[in-house]
């Protein structure tokens, strides 16, 4: 029998992606009304508002069973009960960059990630470089832009 990967994610993360089912979940009836009106309009072959009403129908219908599947493989994690001296999920690490420039990120799951806001995934190539890491750690990461290298400066959990 096939095991159902659980997806970790912070509350907040949660949160939103529950927002976002509820708010496509509203829109539903809005798009079948559209489809029931352009259906109206005669002939469906040429029907443009008809076609693009059913692919919108499509791509609700889609994002809310992914999001329903994030839903139920969620396994929420708040950081402020985890503690070590090991960078983990929820974690929030301070790194040197090579100019001993200092950089703050937080481990947080695929759908959370944002690296402007300092959110970046536990499966992002720094994410997972840097997950088991010790402060004092040296990290080494290959992206598009050539290899980077890291000093694990602190670990937080808040």
């Amino acid at each position: 029998m096939a095991t159902v990967e659980k997806m970790p994610m912070l509350a907040e993360g949660y949160e939103k992606l529950h927002a976002d089912l509820k708010r496509l979940k509203e829109e539903r009836p809005q798009i079948v009304d559209a489809i029931e009106e352009a259906r109206a309009h005669g002939d469906l072959s040429e029907n443009a508002e008809y076609h693009a009403a059913k692919e919108r129908q499509g791509q609700i219908e889609a994002s809310i069973a992914d999001i329903e599947d994030k839903l139920s493989r969620a396994q929420i994690i708040d950081p402020k009960d985890l503690s070590g001296d090991k960078v983990v999920f929820g974690a929030t690490v301070t790194l040197l960059d090579e100019d001993d420039k200092p950089i703050k990120y937080q481990i947080v799951g695929q759908t959370e990630a944002d690296a402007k806001s300092g959110r970046i995934s536990y499966n992002s190539p720094l994410g997972r470089a840097l997950i088991g890491r010790k402060v004092e750690d040296e990290v080494e990461v290959s992206v598009p832009a050539g290899d980077r290298y890291y000093l694990v400066n602190k670990i937080e959990f808040i």
